[in-house]
């Protein structure tokens, strides 16, 4: 991640944006202090499943739930079901 002065980002405004064009972070900065930053804009385009998976194994998520089972989704039995009592 680059930082950069409110003077250099405003000399340079162009090249900033094709550094964020290219994925890269930019932090502007006044009195040393980050104040903005110039980052890649996010393309619609739904979700991207492998990046989902791979943020979720880096964290762990994927151990603590464990599998699915087939059934899951398969209606409940009649004798699992509670039902009101007039």
């Amino acid at each position: 991640m680059k930082h950069v002065s409110i003077k250099e980002a405003k000399d340079h405004l162009p090249a900033l944006v094709r550094a964020a064009e290219q994925g890269e972070r930019v932090v502007i900065t006044r009195n040393g202090k980050p104040v903005a930053e110039v980052i890649p804009h996010k393309r619609k385009g739904g979700i991207d499943f492998e990046a989902l998976q791979a943020w979720k194994r880096k964290r762990g998520y994927t151990r603590l739930a464990g599998p699915i089972p087939a059934d899951f989704d398969d209606p409940l039995p009649e004798d699992f079901l509670i039902t009101p009592s007039l």
